[in-house]
């Protein structure tokens, strides 16, 4: 007995040395090389940058990974209580490896004959992710749990559940619990129920498995499961439990207002805060922030205000979208969006999955085309549902002829010279109302002839042919820009008809094109300076240029073809007289009115040639906004913000901007052009305006063969400009002038902006005088005009005003030029 002692015990002593120095060759094995815990210490992951609109509303995210981070005070207690029940209820009794879960995880498996339990903590669970990644073998599992020893000692427990919880992957593209509580219940973190916290603690072992949208059946039941621990481990009480059990669940996302309203601003502001996190950038400035460029701007977790209004933007959009359908209709019909063979008819139908809700809020489907009539077509939308295309909706569709002007052209009484049996086309509900599209045939209850009801989806059905309009989308586009003057906050930008995967050209912002007539101001701005006044007499006649270089001889001519003989100033601006423009140019010299368009804001090298003066050198929509805000300003030009601050994850200002504003002209000289510019809408060409009932001015613009359409207008408040043009520079057809083309864009916007600002009219700076005027010559002028009787300052384009050394000028009303 003794001998066998004696054996057993040296056998022990053998078999522990051995074994002690298997688990040290283990450990020397399993722990070479091994990696940093730096990464979880210094958790700081990719997070969503919000951006939000001046109201504090949200503009939309920018992310890779949808992730916002909350602290543990910011969520709801039940959904702690529910992820340690879940996953390791034992998480604040052991130091980062729990040996009895282990245990009891090996027992339970060998008990199964299969994997069942696992017995890895919070801890492992978050080395496994940050540090040693997902790969299943021994020596990862030893690490794992050598990492996780390590890390409790550097970390507290709230400091691990707080990066454990942001960081976990919850399926639906949501990381982190804040982004899964948005993502299944349309709600923040903190104000989830013990019912919906369950639901979130259920996801991690198989977020696809458990998806609450796809596998209701599969969530509910690990969600009982979960909730029977949480009572289980006594997290909750029997009352609480049967509560949560009783709850219904209501599974939908929050909305993301990313790229829908003020598409076109949030695709700017990218632009913007991708060239501002330039490395370069940032370092120079010293902003505390180690991301650059599009990593800043995808993973910085930036708080980023803009200077967007959505009243403002709304507004522009709808207006730009209403009036190119406008241009687009008068242009005529281009045909079908394609042709369908009868053979395929019901292979089609099948693809489209119509249900009536589509035309609701002016929406837009596809129809094709059975049968058709003189009076009509009928249409088949998908699903059994029916339409007919009453031919009244067909009035715009003649035949493109951009030499013709729409309006001479009779209206289409037959629908068979426009559709065909197959055609497939673009249609909408008559009576449709709502913004998602312009609307070309509203509810018209008291037409006797042909009333129209406003469309109601839940009372269509299957049997009834739905009354249709006949649509066409435009390939006309354009642009708006609003600049607030009171802020400096480009408050709108629409920069196309529809902004979308295929289309996210700025045309507001990127866009160069010729200004045409809209340039006109910054020539006479020129010769105010040089003693022209609204009185001045200019003379609209025929005159020959010779081109000294080429040799050639230039007549400019007038937009009717006709000359008018002497006018004044004001009357020739207002009328946009092209011959008056260019010999007020030709006697002012090009180099004061180039040196006048930089000081307005148009960069570039501008070439010294007199058709400049007639607008033939581009630039962008909302350079030419900028330079009006000078007339609106009193002489001060703005640059305007279209990014207000920029805050980092934690809220905190990385950043603030101001617009920038520099004296451009003197506040004389701004009044005198605000005078002139009134009188384009009080009795020129943007006559149109005066619909708006205030005091405004503005100027038309239309570039060569009506390529290029344009209209700018101010209140002391607001300055908008509008463009239309085909992004290929084709003609838009006879008589697409600014006037027609842009000024009905401005108006519709205006008509929702304008009421938000006093109709103030602009102010009298000193040094203006009256002077009585001769209605002979210009209705306009019969009750005086302003002129100015103190020598203005020069305004520079540093903003630094000076006197003006060039000696003083009388400025008199007999000038002719």
């Amino acid at each position: 007995m003794k001998r066998i002692l004696v054996f057993l015990l040296i056998s022990f002593s053998t078999l522990g040395i051995l074994g002690g120095i298997a688990l040290f060759g283990i450990y020397v094995w399993a722990s070479h090389d091994l990696p940093s815990i730096t990464k979880v210490q210094d958790y700081r992951p990719a997070q969503v940058t919000t951006v939000y609109a001046r109201d504090g509303s949200i503009m939309g995210y920018f992310f890779r990974e949808k992730r916002f981070l909350v602290n543990l005070e910011e969520m709801s207690p039940y959904l702690v209580k529910a992820f340690l029940a879940t996953e390791d209820a034992r998480f604040y009794a052991h130091e980062g490896v729990d040996f009895y879960a282990i245990a009891r995880a090996f027992i339970t498996n060998l008990l199964a004959v299969k994997t069942v339990s696992g017995g890895s903590t919070i801890t492992q669970q978050l080395v496994k992710q940050l540090v040693v990644g997902p790969k299943r073998d021994l020596r990862r599992k030893i690490r794992e749990a050598l990492l996780a020893l390590d890390l409790e000692k550097y970390l507290t427990k709230e400091q691990i559940l707080y990066i454990y919880l942001n960081h976990i992957y919850l399926g639906n593209s949501a990381h982190g619990v804040e982004a899964a509580a948005r993502t299944y219940f349309a709600k923040h973190i903190k104000d989830l129920t013990t019912a919906e916290c369950a639901v979130l603690a259920a996801l991690p072992k198989a977020p696809s498995e458990n998806n609450p949208f796809t596998n209701p059946e599969a969530a509910r039941k690990r969600q009982l499961w979960v909730l029977g621990r949480m009572l289980q481990v006594g997290f909750i009480s029997k009352q609480e439990y049967d509560a949560a059990v009783a709850q219904p669940m209501i599974y939908k996302g929050m909305a993301d207002p990313s790229w829908t309203v003020g598409s076109w601003y949030l695709e700017e502001v990218r632009r913007q805060l991708i060239a501002f996190f330039d490395e370069d950038n940032v370092k120079r400035l010293g902003i505390s922030i180690d991301l650059y460029g599009e990593q800043a701007v995808y993973n910085g977790g930036l708080h980023v205000y803009t200077a967007m209004d959505p009243l403002h933007q709304r507004a522009a959009e709808y207006a730009l979208r209403a009036g190119l359908n406008e241009a687009d209709h008068r242009r005529g019909w281009r045909g079908p969006i394609e042709q369908v063979p009868p053979a395929e008819y019901e292979l089609f139908l099948k693809k489209q999955a119509f249900a009536p809700q589509r035309l609701d809020n002016a929406g837009w489907t596809k129809a094709l085309i059975l049968k058709v009539t003189k009076d009509g077509a009928e249409a088949s939308l998908g699903n059994n549902y029916k339409g007919y295309i009453h031919v009244r909706t067909m009035g715009w569709c003649r035949t493109p002829n951009p030499k013709i002007a729409a309006a001479s052209v009779a209206a289409i009484r037959e629908a068979t010279k426009v559709l065909a049996p197959g055609d497939v086309v673009w249609v909408s509900a008559v009576g449709s109302k709502g913004m998602a599209n312009p609307i070309s045939f509203p509810a018209d209850p008291g037409n006797k002839k042909n009333p129209t009801t406003p469309y109601d989806s839940s009372a269509v059905t299957q049997e009834t042919p739905i009354q249709l309009s006949l649509e066409q989308m435009p390939d006309l586009q354009g642009a708006v820009a609003s600049i607030e003057v009171d802020s400096g906050d480009l408050v709108a930008i629409a920069g196309g008809y529809a902004f979308s995967p295929e289309s996210q050209f700025n045309r507001a912002t990127q866009a160069k094109r010729q200004p045409g007539s809209s340039f006109k101001p910054i020539v006479y701005s020129a010769a105010v300076d040089q003693g022209f006044t609204p009185g001045t007499i200019v003379y609209d006649t025929p005159f020959a240029l010779p081109d000294r270089y080429t040799r050639r001889v230039w007549t400019p001519g007038n937009a009717d073809g006709k000359f008018l003989g002497p006018m004044p100033v004001s009357r020739a601006l207002a009328a946009s007289r092209n011959v008056c423009t260019v010999r007020v140019a030709q006697q002012v010299g090009m180099d004061l009115v180039i040196q006048r368009a930089h000081d307005l804001g148009i960069s570039g090298d501008i070439p010294a040639v007199l058709a400049v003066s007639l607008g033939s050198y581009e630039t962008t929509p909302q350079t030419m906004a900028e330079v009006y805000t000078a007339f609106a300003n009193k002489g001060v030009r703005i640059k305007p913000r279209i990014i207000t601050a920029i805050n980092n994850s934690w809220n905190e200002t990385l950043v603030s901007f101001e617009p920038d504003t520099r004296g451009a002209i003197s506040p004389q000289n701004a009044f005198i052009m605000n005078y002139l510019l009134k009188g384009v809408i009080t009795g020129g060409t943007g006559s149109a305006a005066r619909v708006l009932g205030r005091p405004m001015g503005g100027k038309t613009g239309t570039s060569n063969d009506e390529r290029d359409a344009w209209f700018i207008g101010f209140t002391p408040h607001l300055v908008t400009s509008v463009y239309v043009g085909y992004d290929n520079n084709l003609p838009m057809g006879r008589s697409e002038y600014g006037g027609k083309a842009a000024l009905p864009i401005f108006i519709k916007y205006r008509q929702v902006a304008d009421p938000l600002y006093p109709p103030d009219d602009f102010s009298v700076p000193p040094g203006i005088s009256w002077v009585r005027g001769d209605s002979s010559e210009d209705g306009a002028l019969s009750g005086g005009f302003p002129c100015i009787t103190a020598i203005p300052p020069r305004y520079d384009a540093g903003g630094d005003g000076g006197e003006d050394n060039s000696g003083e000028q009388l400025l008199k009303n007999e000038m002719f030029f």
